[in-house]
């Protein structure tokens, strides 16, 4: 009889230690996915800003006055400008 309680003693050990153990694993789990959240709000909230940026960059008033100011470039007389419809561009080849 006393071996018996010995190595239920043994086994319930053996639990205990196991479900103490994978608590901690599942809490650490936790942490780490809680904090690839928190990093994934900051990627976001910096995509956003990324896309702004962009958006602002590539307005057509920003590069026609750097076209203007920086490289000297200046829109052409309409009266110069010739639009060649698709189907006409087509026929003369």
């Amino acid at each position: 009889m006393a071996k018996l309680n010995l190595l239920l003693l043994l086994v319930l050990l053996a639990c205990a230690f196991g479900l103490v153990t994978s608590q901690h694993q599942a809490r650490k789990s936790f942490v780490a996915l809680e904090r690839e959240g928190a990093r994934t709000r900051e990627l976001d909230v910096e995509y956003g800003q990324l896309q702004l940026e962009a958006s602002t960059w590539g307005l057509h008033a920003r590069v026609s006055k750097i076209a203007q100011d920086a490289l000297g470039l200046h829109a052409p007389d309409p009266r110069r400008v010739r639009v060649i419809e698709q189907g006409a561009a087509e026929s003369t080849r």
